[in-house]
């Protein structure tokens, strides 16, 4: 019997084309998958009394922390703590596999669960006298209703830290009295303004791109008259870390520099003073470079 040799080429080259022609229908015209929204979530919320608010606390810890030890750490708290938080947290968790950063606790204050109520809640809390121009110019700026900014809150939100929310954070976790504090823009006023009125609560200041222009530099205005006039502030030893972004205009660099000119002319002894400005940055675009460099100005191990 005489056999015939079968041609299977064909066959095969056409399953082989047909598969590929599969897969690429596939990822070129399949249905796309949704971006999933990652939110994240406070340790704490707390009501304020004083300021008749919810706060959200964002915490982070030293590799090292342990409830089975007697080792109290340094506590960061940072303002805008809703956005700030994930840039802070992700690098402290990168310095400190360098051991490049000593242990600290690291506290996000958030307020405002939205854009509209954080940006409502920080002029109010940030702020610390009542300039009812640069409330309305922002309203019309944001796209705000008329009178739903209002300014001036900087003194109860103060109170607010020192007598609700620190001492929440020192009830539930191993702290010790050495306070940070530091904020971005009108958090940077804020931060600012702690220095300026320091009894030594605080000891160590991140006061990235101040909005010293507020209110007519009202806060810069005293911060040079007390330094200028007073030759020694009666604080303990205090690190300050000030910065500003290269390409912020001038809004916020000269007011930035007359901050850091009249305290570092002032030559006080207990005062460890650091500043940047950082290259072809804008407002925004600076805030994660001033962040690492606080953290490393501020807690860097020698």
């Amino acid at each position: 019997m005489k056999l015939t040799k079968m041609n299977i080429s064909k066959p095969i080259n056409l399953l082989l084309s047909t598969i590929i022609l599969l897969i690429f229908s596939n990822s070129s015209f399949g249905q796309k998958l949704e971006p999933k929204e990652r939110i994240t979530e406070p340790d704490h919320t707390i009501s304020s009394q004083l300021m008749g608010k919810d706060y959200q606390l964002y915490i982070s810890f030293p590799k090292s922390y342990s409830t089975k030890d007697t080792i109290s750490y340094p506590v960061l708290y940072v303002l805008d703590g809703r956005y700030a938080f994930p840039l802070i947290k992700g690098t402290k968790d990168a310095l400190e596999l360098g051991n490049e950063i000593e242990d600290v606790i690291i506290v996000g204050i958030g307020s405002g669960l939205n854009l509209p109520s954080w940006f409502i809640n920080r002029t109010y809390e940030y702020t610390t006298s009542i300039d009812t121009t640069s409330d309305r110019n922002m309203e019309k700026q944001f796209g705000f209703p008329a009178g739903a900014l209002k300014s001036g809150g900087a003194d109860e939100f103060l109170k607010s830290i020192k007598t609700e929310i620190i001492p929440f954070v020192d009830k539930h976790y191993k702290t010790n009295s050495d306070r940070g504090i530091a904020g971005h823009s009108l958090g940077g006023l804020f931060s600012a303004y702690c220095l300026i009125n320091s009894d030594g609560y605080f000891t160590r200041f991140g006061i990235s791109s101040p909005s010293l222009w507020w209110d007519k530099e009202k806060l810069l205005n005293k911060a040079v008259s007390q330094f200028t006039t007073n030759e020694s502030f009666d604080i303990p030893a205090t690190k300050v870390f000030i910065s500003v972004g290269e390409n912020e205009g001038t809004m916020m660099v000269p007011v930035m520099e007359k901050l850091r000119l009249t305290l570092e002319n002032a030559d006080y002894e207990n005062i460890n003073l650091n500043w940047q400005i950082f290259d072809g940055e804008s407002h925004l675009s600076v805030w994660p470079a001033s962040i690492s460099k606080t953290i490393t100005t501020l807690y860097g191990n020698k």
